[in-house]
């Protein structure tokens, strides 16, 4: 249980190798804040559509970055849960009126 008495030295919040990850963190605050963004416009108004379809997109976007540079554990599951959000908040963009829809006739 030598273990057990050693103190946490990881660093960061989101690196569980105790490494810095800059790059992964940014992309992971993104995606997150673009997937509820995102989410929570989808589900509050129907006009909303532009502004949902788009931040889903790009969240989805940085999203499947993040996961493909991604180093730890911690990293990908807050990538999934903002992919997640930016995707249903994408798909709900799209059914109420698209990427475009009322802007080009």
């Amino acid at each position: 249980m030598a273990q057990a008495l050693r103190p946490n030295t990881a660093g960061g919040l989101f690196a569980t190798d105790g490494k810095p990850h800059p790059l992964q963190d940014t992309l992971l605050a993104v995606t997150l804040v673009l997937g509820v963004t995102s989410f929570i416009t989808a589900l509050v108004d129907e006009d909303l559509h532009l502004l949902s379809s788009w931040t889903g997109l790009v969240g989805l976007l940085t999203g499947a970055y993040g996961q493909w540079v991604s180093e730890t554990t911690r990293e990908r599951f807050g990538l999934i849960l903002g992919l997640g959000a930016a995707g249903v908040g994408f798909f709900l963009g799209m059914a109420h009126g698209g990427l475009f829809g009322g802007l080009i006739d």
